[in-house]
């Protein structure tokens, strides 16, 4: 077990340093093609959660570029109104709307949902961009470890309560989760809100992300007959707010070689342009192509099997009934 462990981080490490940096991104953007980024997406409903900053701002600015409306949900009022109005500013867009809700609540997430919901609008196009790395163990008002209630909790229950929005845009919707390579280091894991005594928070953002990705290729199985794409992406190491908070030794270390905003949610947008024939539906994407979930000899991919279990779990914890 301590030597499987030790593979997969050096093996990330190796992975990283030479796919993930910004260098990684200017060699992948050699076989980009440019008539993928010219098409318009008018009359088209976005949500983007976390999109008053960092890879949310930019995959929020991105979209409206291209002439989608877009909703942006953030928790903060104040920065999400600043980041509203250069949006518009920027792209000349003026269909960009702000809705505040606090994602480590989920009674908030409820709430938002039913409000959105109200609206009757269809919904084209839902990124789930919102993610945290927090250090220390930190409890929820609701009672939940803070990296899972958002990272999962939130993601989760606010994607299957705008699932009848999705389905009013089918057969084009489509849902986005912005996961992380950092899921390559750990295993899909039941213990949900990290019991462990010694608590490690880069742990469990990466076993959040894990649980991202195989979340992705259960809906995209539940759903497969209710014209929703689903779709999970790692957008490489990217000069993030959250990532120099959070990751300042990596943020220090690769300073200079860090990917852009832009550059980090360009598979995003891409992701949000494209026809959906030209998706599969349950991958996980990197800088516009296919890309692996399982490092070679990692030990990581039986454990996708315990997700059913899992969405079994997190319906419990967010008080949501049981599936069908």
């Amino acid at each position: 077990m301590f030597i499987q462990k030790a593979w997969r981080t050096a093996a990330f490490g190796l992975y990283g340093f030479t796919q993930f940096t910004k260098s990684g991104f200017v060699e992948h953007a050699k076989k980009f093609r440019e008539e993928d980024m010219q098409i318009r997406l008018d009359g088209k409903n976005c949500l983007v959660t976390g999109a008053n900053s960092g890879l949310g701002y930019a995959t929020a600015q991105g979209l409206a570029s291209h002439g989608a409306t877009v909703y942006m949900l953030c928790r903060n009022k104040e920065r999400g109104e600043t980041a509203l109005n250069e949006i518009r500013s920027k792209t000349g867009n003026m269909n960009v709307h702000l809705e505040i809700c606090d994602l480590s609540s989920i009674n908030e997430v409820k709430s938002f949902a039913t409000k959105f919901s109200s609206l009757e609008k269809p919904l084209h196009v839902l990124v789930n961009n919102a993610g945290l790395l927090e250090h220390k163990r930190t409890t929820t008002p609701e009672g939940l470890e803070l990296n899972f209630a958002v990272n999962v909790a939130a993601t989760y229950t606010l994607t299957e309560l705008v699932m009848p929005l999705l389905e009013k845009a089918a057969s084009d919707a489509r849902v986005i989760t912005v996961a992380s390579g950092g899921m390559y280091t750990e295993p899909l894991n039941t213990n949900l809100q990290y019991s462990e005594s010694e608590f490690d928070g880069t742990k469990q953002y990466a076993r959040n992300k894990r649980v991202q990705v195989a979340l992705t290729e259960w809906w995209a199985e539940k759903y497969s007959n209710k014209g929703v794409g689903f779709y999970s992406m790692h957008p490489g190491w990217a000069d993030t707010p959250g990532v120099s908070k959070s990751l300042p030794v990596l943020s220090e270390k690769l300073s200079g070689n860090l990917r852009s905003n832009e550059e980090g949610a360009d598979t995003v947008v891409w992701l949000g342009l494209q026809p959906k024939e030209k998706l599969v539906p349950g991958t996980f994407y990197f800088d516009r192509a296919e890309a692996q979930k399982h490092l070679k000899f990692a030990g990581t991919a039986a454990s996708h099997e315990k997700i059913g279990s899992i969405v079994d779990s997190i319906r419990s914890i967010c008080n949501l009934p049981a599936n069908p």
